[in-house]
């Protein structure tokens, strides 16, 4: 049994830090931007005339749908940047000969784009406050559920990137199936306020359980009982896992 090679991961995940420095703009100021804009508009001139949501103020309310709209978005972009490239360039052929495992592959690649997705969670938090009065009700939990939920996405974003011919195919799913199931998962709105039989179609959504789970963190109130977000959230990560050890298993696009 070969020991666990931690250089080989370290080379990796350091690679990958290494170009969130080169691409600070892009990757850390840009999202900060657009959120602090949310803020402005929903939380500052709309969330003055909403009044209070849960018992919680509107521009309070939207902070942790902000927080996973931008997670997940970054998680995606992070993760399947960082194996696209790779593959596109053909460089992978060099970390696929060189003596780390699949496992180890994932863990520094995927555990670069999460660690990048955390910092970016952590800096819109730290921004919110600026905004807007915040309380965390369960710090441990929201902690939990932002790691998960980065994790989970870094591990799709990393099966996008393998799974894509070219850069139209990479960006197709977060602008035209991520982004508008965010918006539609109750990030700006409770989905209580849906009509019945939309309330019961936005529950096929997965962003549901995992902006109900975090809000949930913050302010003890969620659209969803927190132990189904968290099952359905542990159910996708562990859907993305499974898809991904088939990859290195079978050689999908990495050996040809």
């Amino acid at each position: 049994m070969n020991a666990f090679n931690g250089r080989g991961v370290l080379a990796i995940y350091l690679f990958e830090m290494s170009r969130f420095n080169r691409t600070f703009w892009q990757s850390l100021v840009a999202p900060v931007i657009t959120t602090s804009l949310y803020f402005i508009v929903f939380g500052a001139a709309i969330g003055s005339r909403m009044g209070e949501l849960d018992g919680v103020h509107y521009g309070a309310f939207i902070v942790p749908g902000l927080i996973m709209l931008s997670v997940l978005t970054e998680s995606l972009n992070n993760a399947s940047f960082g194996i696209y490239l790779p593959r596109f360039t053909g460089t992978i052929y060099e970390v696929l000969s060189a003596p780390v495992s699949p496992f180890e592959m994932v863990l520094g690649y995927v555990g670069a784009a999460t660690t990048k997705s955390m910092i970016l969670g952590m800096v819109i938090l730290a921004t919110a406050t600026l905004f807007v009065p915040l309380s965390i009700a369960h710090p441990f939990w929201m902690v939990a559920f932002l790691v998960l939920t980065a994790a989970t996405f870094c591990l799709f974003g990393f099966i996008l990137g393998i799974w894509a011919n070219g850069f139209e195919q990479l960006q197709f799913v977060p602008m035209l199936v991520i982004t508008p199931l965010t918006f539609l998962g109750g990030a700006f709105y409770s989905i209580d306020m849906l009509p019945g039989a939309w309330r019961t179609v936005s529950l096929f959504n997965p962003v549901v359980y995992l902006i109900s789970g975090f809000r949930w963190a913050f302010y003890g109130t969620a659209d969803v009982a927190v132990g189904v977000s968290l099952s359905a959230t542990l159910g996708f990560f562990l859907a993305c896992l499974g898809i991904v050890w088939w990859i290195f298993r079978t050689g999908y696009r990495l050996k040809n």
